[in-house]
């Protein structure tokens, strides 16, 4: 059964309405509904269309963290080949927050690095709910080694609401565990592409985020803080978290506007939720060509190309 936002809802009535039609017409095929079915079904698929074209910032973040958009497990499934986990930092232990691995993309080998959030109770359990700890991060840095000693483009899948912020994440030396995973993400002399599927947030985004090339899904966040915590710090009040979503500018199309990203990947009418399998293979063929566009290129050039990046953001109006 379809879960609605609570924006949704002029669009859950009219679904509904489509529904309750479509079984009357099982029931009774006496009666010809087809042409009253065509007209509804459209005004239904117009509202959608209509809603989420102009989605606010806030709305947007509803859409980022909605539960039943793909997953990076989903995003594996689907796109990779052969894929091989890595697991452990060989330092500490394994976070099951982030999960890499080496695999195929349209049968180019590729490293893969992604916060998995889980998809049930007891798998955002085992994730933590995407929130890496240090361990997580050293893992990340191990296999953009890895894939740096073999040439293998490096290929990140943000989705977290940051970086896991609790007393032990911290006496392991969350900070410096960040540090280095953005560091080792400048130094790499292979490509690598970040694409933020869902909510993209703080440090904990940024870690693994840090590429040649940053693409984002339509509906998808990136911020430096949640809303409800910018609220917090900026008005002491959670409840202007909307307020925060505005000024903050943390949808794809301001950050793209400002140099942030590099590219939005459109999603189907209604977020990627309702169409995870379309959506998927957009993103594919998207990092795919991202990828592409550094072939031939020198370590020393695909360096300089990502250091280039980021010193120009903030410079486009």
């Amino acid at each position: 059964m379809r879960s609605y936002l609570d924006f949704e809802k002029p669009v859950a009535e009219l679904e509904a309405k489509v529904e309750e039609l479509r079984a009357f017409g099982e029931r009774d095929g006496g009666i010809s509904i087809s042409d009253e079915l065509t007209r509804l079904e459209a005004k239904a698929a117009k509202a959608l269309a209509d809603l989420y074209a102009s989605l606010s910032p806030w709305q947007k973040t509803l859409v980022a963290r909605h539960q039943d958009r793909p997953h990076f497990r989903n995003y594996v499934e689907r796109l990779i080949e052969d894929f091989t986990p890595i697991a452990g930092d060989r330092k500490f232990g394994e976070d099951e927050a982030i999960v890499t691995g080496f695999g195929r993309l349209h049968g180019r080998p590729i490293c893969l690095i992604g916060q998995e959030k889980g998809s049930d109770t007891q798998g955002r359990l085992k994730h933590n709910f995407g929130m890496a700890r240090p361990e997580g991060y050293r893992k990340a840095v191990r296999v953009m080694e890895m894939a740096d000693r073999f040439g293998l483009p490096v290929v990140s899948l943000v989705d977290t609401a940051g970086a896991f912020p609790g007393v032990d994440a911290e006496e392991r030396g969350q900070a410096e565990a960040i540090a280095r995973s953005t560091d080792a993400c400048l130094g790499l002399g292979v490509v690598n592409v970040a694409v933020i599927v869902g909510e993209g947030g703080s440090g904990g985004a940024v870690a693994i985020a840090t590429c040649n090339r940053v693409l984002m899904l339509e509906h998808s966040i990136y911020t430096v803080a949640s809303p409800e915590a910018s609220a917090s710090i900026l008005w002491r009040d959670s409840a202007r978290r909307e307020d925060a979503a505005v000024a903050m500018k943390i949808t794809a199309q301001d950050l793209l506007r400002f140099g942030i990203i590099d590219q939005i990947v459109p999603e189907p009418a209604g977020g990627a939720h309702r169409a995870p399998l379309k959506t998927m293979d957009a993103l594919g063929v998207a990092i795919s060509a991202a990828i592409a566009a550094f072939d031939g290129m020198s370590a020393g050039e695909i360096r300089d190309a990502r250091a280039a990046k980021f010193l120009g953001m903030g410079r486009k109006a």
